[in-house]
């Protein structure tokens, strides 16, 4: 399928740095399909505020979106293929989102099903759910629509925003002519678990090893590891699926046979945990040793992530303008206001031509 001109809208909200599981989930796909479409990635600051809108939480929004940039720009996104820009930098986001606020119900926006688990996981007593938080869909519907964008690379959990998304621009389409696409997902559904057990990786939680980490880090992180539990000696066998350490080895390893060998050896109680986790952090410090440079690299031009965050917000709000340019039209909405100052200026000339004759 030819994806030229065809746009991608995805992002991150900027709460600290990324690591393997934003990688694993989400950043290699994002650095392929960045040759493939034209592709625009969102500081979405305006999402973070959601939950996180203490002076303190809005603080870190600057520092914050930087290191997250740079993690990108390590991982291989290049701002001369991509836009990324900040969300809350966009006036016409805020525009958009209010006009779609009035093609989508309450009831509708309480049926989807992440917003009260992110109400939860926030701490927000579910009788109490903020406006904001329950409008999460309908900013993201413009986040979405705003460039326009035919696929949104999400997780399971962000499918049913984009199912409201794709309601709300039929419902616009429909009332007001064909405006925008009606995007599909693209469900990234891979998970990394943490370095303790849990089921996924999350800098919350501190079980997470970051793109941004040193090898020393790294390799303390490593040794630190959740294994088999009931594993208390090398030579008793242990298990290997569930196993965090051989999860990794799978994702990162590009030696197969190695670690084909090492799942065999570990199963028959040949091989101990240490040695299993000096392998695994030589290979995962071998992966991050490129990102590590191109890091240092752009880290050390003063400024330059601060550019890429500046003119791709620039860019992004010629896109942003002509679409909300064309809502307004379609809606009506410029030509009650051209009417208006027609009128306006007819009465200022009126005025003009008064006061000049009672002068003379």
């Amino acid at each position: 399928m030819d994806t030229t001109n065809r746009r991608i809208l995805t992002g991150d909200r900027p709460t600290g740095r990324l690591h393997l599981g934003h990688y694993v989930g989400s950043l290699r796909h994002r650095v392929r399909l960045q040759d493939e479409y034209e592709c625009y990635f969102i500081i979405a600051d305006l999402h973070m505020l959601t939950t996180k809108n203490s002076p303190e939480d809005i603080s870190h929004i600057a520092d914050n979106a930087r290191g997250m940039v740079l993690d990108y720009l390590a991982a291989g996104i290049d701002p001369a293929k991509s836009t990324i820009f900040l969300q809350s930098a966009v006036h016409e986001t805020y525009e958009l989102a209010l006009l779609f606020g009035n093609l989508v119900t309450v009831p509708r926006l309480v049926r989807v099903p992440s917003i009260k688990e992110m109400a939860r996981a926030a701490m927000i007593d579910v009788e109490t759910i903020p406006f904001g938080l329950l409008g999460y869909p309908v900013l993201q519907a413009a986040d979405i629509l705003l460039p326009r964008a035919h696929l949104v690379p999400v997780g399971k959990d962000n499918q049913a925003h984009v199912e409201v998304t794709r309601e709300i621009a039929r419902r616009f389409n429909s009332l007001y002519g064909e405006v925008f696409p009606i995007p599909d997902d693209l469900v990234e559904g891979e998970t990394l678990p943490g370095t303790d057990g849990q089921a996924k990786m999350s800098k919350s939680i501190g079980n997470a090893i970051f793109l941004s980490d040193d090898a020393q880090t790294v390799i303390k992180k490593v040794h630190s590891m959740y294994t088999d539990p009931n594993r208390i000696r090398a030579d008793i066998p242990g298990t290997v699926e569930g196993n965090p350490v051989f999860t990794y080895l799978d994702q990162f390893d590009p030696d197969g046979a190695t670690v084909a060998e090492l799942k065999a050896r570990y199963r028959a109680g040949t091989v101990g945990d240490v040695a299993v986790k000096e392998r695994l952090a030589g290979v995962l410090n071998a992966f991050l040793d490129p990102m590590r440079e191109r890091a240092a690299h752009y880290s050390a031009q003063s400024g330059y992530v601060d550019e890429v965050i500046y003119q791709g917000t620039l860019r992004y709000r010629t896109i942003a303008a002509e679409t909300l340019y064309e809502v307004k039209k379609a809606m009506g909405l410029t030509g009650t206001f051209n009417r208006i100052a027609r009128k306006a200026e007819e009465r200022a000339k009126k005025l003009a031509k008064t006061a000049a004759a009672g002068g003379a």
